[in-house]
């Protein structure tokens, strides 16, 4: 292309060694070196006046001297003037940091698009940044390109039986995303949570103040107002017997309920105070109105069962334990069977409704955690001896492959405790570990690479891996993302539009 001229960083040659041979064209010439004290010196080595430059640079091991020398990179081609200055930057550093989530917290990827704009950047072209929203921090343009229609196109070649595939996300703060995905395949798709750290201190009876009335609201007969008992639950058949409801404590605090109490469903039983307050045989009361109503009516019962779909497991260490596993918190508590975890008949949805009264999680400033939670920052809590987390699967994968999908693999943790959960509880076929951005932090490749329940982990060339650390990966597979980015780069020049490059070409 004539006018053009494309610079690598010292980040991804290789990618932009391809980059360049999709466009027919050879790499522009800069020298690029560091001082002794470690400063960034910059020449470029050809003329760039009136040029249309790009310079790609991504993320490295050494992010802040990556980013230092694509700053300087870019503001030697403004002082040669350059005509206009687009920043290639496959893996956008800093993208987790795009809210604040603390009080003295910064927004570092907002201040990184700031200095973008002071070096002189007029356009920016990403790949599948970490928040969408990420966008409005720029003064300029910016093309965020998606890797999906790569990912479904190797999901459609290489998986034999893809059409009965679910897509899953390991995290609450994944499920656009993974919805995406399925939506373009046509696929199912399920989900993956795990409950975060409850408090220590709480006891039984503080658990049990909350918890008294909620699932027994007061009932109203002939517009009076009768309380019902709240430890005490009736059996059905309206014989008097009783069956105590008491709500317990595991060992980490969070509530459980020795006997759950029955199954409620919409035809309407008879009060225990209906006969007392009835006040003649010639009157009738409202509830028996509806219950004649109800009994004339040839309706389908509903009843509040939870789904078969919901599958639950303990985790501990970062790891699918079995039920009566001995987890090193109930050995530090003892062996009182109030105390223990188990997973049980205990309703999740009681359980969710009893935590929030007590274990408020602290969140995001001005916003929801979702974003929070779709990071690797807190995978540290997974891995604490202490602490027990419930790990919990929504959607069917039974005999199904599994594509765990999100936008980057940094560590470890979640994707195995995803992985296991989906094979150990959801008895899935095959799983296979798929993101945008391959990070793969300290050793976290070897770990994927040593869990027997993960099959293969596809990720893209946009962070730059070492070779010796993929070829000692067999199950790594690394989609190739230069002819996307060429192609943007070439319709950016010539001003044609980039939408064909977010369609799914079919096979």
């Amino acid at each position: 292309m004539r006018g053009t001229l494309v610079f690598s960083g010292t980040s991804c040659p290789a990618l932009t060694g391809k980059i360049c041979e999709n466009l027919g064209m050879a790499p522009a010439e800069a020298d690029l070196s560091q001082f002794s004290n470690g400063e960034t010196s910059v020449r470029i080595l050809t003329s760039v006046r009136d040029k249309d430059v790009f310079v790609v640079q991504s993320g490295s091991p050494t992010i802040n001297d990556t980013i230092m020398e694509l700053l300087i990179m870019i503001s030697a081609c403004k002082g040669g003037s350059a005509n206009k200055i687009t920043a290639v930057l496959p893996y956008f550093p800093y993208s987790r940091q795009s809210k604040k989530k603390s009080h003295r917290g910064a927004i570092t990827a907002r201040m990184l698009a700031n200095l973008l704009h002071v070096a002189g950047v007029k356009h920016v072209i990403t790949v599948d940044l970490h928040a969408s929203q990420m966008q409005g921090f720029f003064k300029c343009p910016v093309d965020n390109l998606h890797a999906e229609p790569l990912i479904a196109r190797w999901i459609r070649l290489n998986i034999s039986n893809w059409k009965e595939a679910v897509v899953v996300s390991k995290n609450a703060g994944g499920t656009k995303r993974v919805t995406s995905l399925a939506d373009a395949l046509k696929l199912n798709f399920g989900l993956v949570t795990t409950d975060r750290k409850r408090a220590h201190n709480m006891s039984a009876s503080m658990i049990m103040n909350h918890l008294d009335g909620w699932d027994n609201p007061p009932a109203y007969l002939n517009g009076v107002r009768h309380s019902r008992g709240v430890s005490e639950d009736r059996d059905s058949d309206g014989n008097g017997s009783t069956r105590s409801s008491r709500v317990m404590t595991e060992s980490q605090g969070s509530p459980r309920r020795t006997s759950a109490p029955p199954l409620r469903t919409n035809s309407l039983t008879r009060s225990p105070y209906a006969r007392a307050f009835t006040p003649s045989q010639s009157q009738t009361s409202p509830i028996e109105e509806l219950k004649d109503e109800d009994e004339t009516t040839d309706t389908p019962v509903y009843n509040d069962e939870r789904a078969q779909e919901v599958t639950q497991g303990r985790l501990v260490q970062g790891h699918v334990v079995a039920d009566d596993f001995q987890s090193p918190a109930q050995s530090e508590n003892g062996a009182d069977g109030s105390q223990s975890c188990h997973g049980g008949d205990d309703d999740p949805m009681t359980m969710s409704h009893a935590s929030s009264f007590f274990a408020p999680e602290p969140h995001a400033l001005g916003g929801s955690g979702d974003a929070e939670a779709s990071s690797d920052e807190d995978e540290e809590k997974l891995q604490d001896p202490k602490v027990e987390h419930m790990i919990t699967l929504v959607g069917n994968v039974k005999d199904r492959p599994v594509l765990i999908v999100d936008d980057m693999i940094d560590k470890a943790g979640s994707w195995i405790a995803a992985a296991e959960t989906v094979v150990k509880r959801g008895k899935a076929k095959k799983v296979y570990c798929m993101a945008t951005h391959g990070v793969f932090g300290a050793d976290c490749l070897e770990q994927l690479q040593a869990c027997d329940c993960i099959d293969q982990i596809i990720v893209t060339n946009s962070f730059p891996i070492p070779d010796r650390r993929a070829k000692n990966a067999s199950k790594l597979v690394i989609l190739d993302l230069s002819y996307l980015l060429a192609e943007a780069i070439r319709r950016n020049h010539y001003g044609e539009s980039i939408s064909p490059l977010f369609q799914h070409i079919a096979d």
